[in-house]
């Protein structure tokens, strides 16, 4: 099984959608399907799409009744054309029902972005440059939604505020310079950490490169600056590209050899995939 899913918050997520979903039953199905009916459904692809969040999807089932067999037909991180089986489940069909929209939320989202992640890799994915996520992600969901980046063929970033220094605008107008800013972080921070500084002008980049920076982002730059700031820096420091990236501007940000282009997008603007459940049989 996944190893992420042993994370607590993983459990967590699920448990909070299916309190939201089904608050004090599932009333319809109550009402009108027997506990005693077994069935078969299939999870389908309904478009082209990079299959992201099976395991989540099959501990959604087996939270609510280990009697549902989830069998996943397909590979996490795969590429499959529409019509393609995701997964058989057999079991009550009340449970399969009952646990249908979360388990296909998980799976539509996550897939969204893994699928989303490889139309914004492909362009640079031969080029020396490497597509990295951000923290702009649904609150609660972030090492979902970064497992599927990584399924799309993008990288992450720091998963949160923890695992990296990033000095940005907001603490340079508290501290008062990168220079400061940087010293101060040097001094406090643990040495295992790279420090990384937001610039916005090649003036800023100097400094960044004066002080030691180890990491420079270089924030909101046109194509041109950015190619420049890569002359400037001559491997002393790590460069990533960041802010109105798109998927046709990709290649040349890339050309300018920029070390990482970060996307927020992959996460917060990723369109959800078209996948459906359908009860195929029953007996008794």
């Amino acid at each position: 099984m996944t190893s992420f899913l042993a994370l607590p918050q993983i459990d967590r997520l699920i448990d909070l959608a299916l309190e939201e979903d089904l608050g004090a039953g599932d009333v319809t199905t109550q009402a009108l399907i027997s506990p005693d009916l077994q069935g078969e459904a299939h999870i389908r692809a309904k478009e082209k799409l990079v299959v992201a969040g099976l395991p989540v999807a099959a501990r959604v089932f087996a939270k609510l009744a280990p009697e549902v067999q989830f069998a996943p037909q397909v590979q996490e991180g795969q590429e499959v054309e529409p019509g393609t089986v995701l997964a058989i489940l057999t079991g009550p069909v009340a449970t399969i029902l009952t646990g249908e929209r979360v388990a296909v939320n998980f799976l539509q989202h996550l897939s969204g972005i893994a699928t989303f992640t490889q139309k914004m890799v492909a362009p640079v994915a031969y080029l020396p440059v490497a597509l990295v996520d951000t923290r702009k992600t649904t609150p609660g969901w972030r090492v979902l939604e970064k497992y599927a980046v990584r399924l799309g063929g993008g990288r992450n970033h720091r998963g949160g505020l923890f695992d990296g220094v990033l000095i940005k605008n907001n603490h340079l107008t508290a501290v008062g310079s990168i220079t400061e800013a940087v010293r101060r972080a040097r001094k406090s921070a643990p040495h295992t950490l790279k420090i990384e500084v937001e610039v916005t002008s090649l003036a800023e980049l100097e400094e960044a490169l004066g002080i030691g920076a180890d990491i420079i982002l270089l924030d909101n730059m046109s194509d041109a600056d950015l190619a420049k700031a890569a002359d400037l820096t001559l491997g002393r420091a790590l460069l990533e590209a960041s802010g109105s990236m798109t998927l046709e501007r990709l290649p040349q940000v890339a050309a300018t050899r920029v070390n990482f282009i970060s996307v927020g997008a992959l996460t917060h603007s990723a369109p959800a995939a078209d996948i459906h459940l359908r009860l195929l049989k029953t007996w008794s």
